[in-house]
């Protein structure tokens, strides 16, 4: 073992992601915790515990149950060998980070609307929104997408990165139970507004410091590419704490200003219209160069924010052993 392993298994889950993506015949433990959480909501609903309790209490269950399987896990292929710890550790960081898997759903999109497929456009980019996409135009299906990468850039991209760094695989499975119980539970209508109340905070605030991190990163990301990157702040100033999302609205004010587009307007959610608040300082529509844009800010976002995450890990721990992951 080196004091740089930790930093080096990140990394190498990193660039597996990248390689790799999330093929869907290959186990996830983020499938096995949504799975997991629904059925503890069930049981949960069965019980006499008040909705709220009930909900907290689901909380405690995937998350200490997700992090103890991931802590155990590392644990027993350690003793099996050391390098069986170190493999664990790096399939289960792997499996917290969504930079190829997100990138490759929105250029799906950008592929469909440049061969003029708007049909095909419009099933593609249904997979990563939650909108009515039957009737969009090609400008809505370009938001959508571009959007999409911003949104997610924070959730998918640096906040497991940043756990991942904190507080290694435990930490980052941690995270993402924390994000899928929001994802499961999260919604504001009769269900889940009481249920899912806990899941939904938890999430805030497990993402408010990445998520207002990540601006900055993006400003990078944006200069390296000469992009606006004196719009990112402003966009961000303006329009950040408009969004119905206490943490979303940063990452997507930052991407619509580096972009320099406009997001947000109106949008159909079953059936029933929304309206979205503006972000970005320009009046410019999204087009499929926005959404390849997009994802290659994102991409070198998570890039520099990694290297950025390892070198002050280096710069503030003279020895951090893989054993204060797993213990």
């Amino acid at each position: 073992m080196t004091d740089a392993l930790p930093e080096a298994l990140v990394a190498s889950a990193f660039l597996l992601d990248l390689a790799l993506g999330d093929p869907r015949w290959m186990p996830h433990p983020v499938r096995g915790i949504g799975w997991f959480a629904l059925r503890i909501e069930s049981l949960m609903r069965r019980s006499p515990l008040p909705l709220p309790v009930a909900g907290i209490t689901t909380v405690i269950a995937v998350v200490g149950a997700s992090a103890g399987t991931a802590w155990l896990l590392i644990t027993c292929a350690t003793k099996l060998h050391p390098l069986g710890g170190a493999a664990m550790s790096i399939y289960l960081l792997y499996t917290t980070f969504a930079v190829r898997d997100l990138g490759d759903h929105a250029a799906a999109v950008e592929r469909a609307l440049t061969a003029g497929d708007i049909e095909e456009a419009r099933s593609k980019v249904s997979f990563i929104v939650g909108r009515d996409t039957q009737e969009m135009n090609a400008e809505e299906i370009a938001l959508a997408a571009t959007e999409s990468v911003a949104e997610n850039s924070v959730d998918g991209v640096t906040a497991p990165l940043f756990y991942a760094l904190l507080l290694g695989p435990v930490g980052a499975i941690a995270y993402k139970a924390i994000n899928t119980l929001d994802s499961t539970f999260g919604y504001k209508n009769e269900r889940y507004l009481a249920f899912g109340w806990a899941s939904a905070k938890l999430d805030d605030l497990a993402n408010w410091l990445p998520a207002r991190v990540t601006v900055l990163f993006i400003m990078f990301g944006a200069a390296f590419h000469k992009l606006r990157v004196f719009d990112i702040f402003p966009a961000v100033r303006m329009g950040a704490k408009l969004h119905a999302s206490p943490n979303a609205g940063y990452p997507e004010a930052a991407f619509a200003g580096a972009l320099g587009v406009q997001f947000g307007g109106t949008r159909s959610y079953g059936g029933e219209l929304h309206q979205a608040p503006i972000l970005g300082v320009r009046a410019v529509e999204c087009t499929p160069r926005t959404i390849r844009q997009s994802i290659t800010l994102m991409r070198t976002t998570a890039i520099i924010f990694l290297l950025c995450g390892i070198g002050i890990r280096i710069l503030l721990t003279n020895t951090t052993p893989i054993e204060i992951w797993i213990q």
